[in-house]
């Protein structure tokens, strides 16, 4: 079946690691808590910490508890949806300023477009909320890239290492899952996603040096590549 949309992960396939790593986790470890004490009577954090009050059982006065709570899951890179959306503020609010802007891999864009020209949806799927996907791609290094992308999915389609969330997907694109590619650097996410039926393309890049992409190449059932360049839509094995 031909492919019709493309869903990609982000950190590791169309960005490097090390700009998650070394830039947004260590500016949202010093600023989470900054932010969240400026902004606790706004309406919006408000209700997340209204909601953070429900699911965790720590009174909404007690701000002090919350922020720990919140820069704990931080540390451990938890996933929780109302993190993620307080996380997505504060990272606003620094691309806004213009502090850091977001890392692309060179011959991502490019590609994205000549997709873009077949008529191929592109979509995002990430750990990241919809809102921080689209501040990440407004704020590149390479310009806004947002329009390249027909929309973005998160943690609200399932755990990314589960065949719900790729079920998820093809139920939320109305494709069948023949007809969508999905790409990322992760084995277990391309596992799942291949279970479901979607066709599945791994990217290695070269920073990667943990993995030789030819010795993967004999043995992965997935497509692997180190480069978009290289992704073939017709690619069958």
């Amino acid at each position: 079946m031909k492919i019709k949309a493309i869903v990609t992960d982000i950190e590791g396939t169309t960005s490097g690691n090390g700009f998650v790593h070394n830039v947004l986790f260590p500016y949202l470890l010093a600023n989470l808590a900054k932010y969240i004490r400026s902004n606790h009577e706004e309406r919006d954090v408000m209700r997340v910490l209204a909601r953070l009050s429900t699911t965790t059982g720590i009174p909404r006065h007690d701000i002090k508890s919350m922020i720990e709570l919140l820069e704990q899951w931080t540390r451990d890179e938890e996933t929780y949806a109302d993190l993620k959306v307080l996380q997505g503020m504060v990272l606003e609010k620094a691309y806004k300023q213009g502090l850091f802007q977001a890392h692309v891999y060179e011959d991502v864009p490019e590609v994205l477009q000549k997709w873009l020209q077949q008529e191929l949806n592109i979509y995002a799927f990430s750990s990241e909320s919809t809102k921080a996907q689209q501040l990440f791609f407004r704020f590149t290094e390479m310009g806004d890239l947002r329009l390249l992308f027909s929309g973005y999915f998160d943690s609200e389609m399932g755990e990314k290492r589960s065949s719900l969330a790729f079920k998820n997907i093809c139920n939320a694109i109305a494709l069948a899952p023949q007809a969508i590619l999905y790409l990322s650097d992760c084995k277990e996410e391309l596992d799942q996603a291949s279970e479901v039926g979607l066709k599945t393309c791994w990217l290695i890049r070269p920073q990667d040096m943990s993995l030789d992409p030819e010795r993967v190449r004999e043995k992965s059932p997935h497509q692997v590549v180190v480069s978009f360049d290289e992704i073939d839509l017709d690619w069958v094995k």
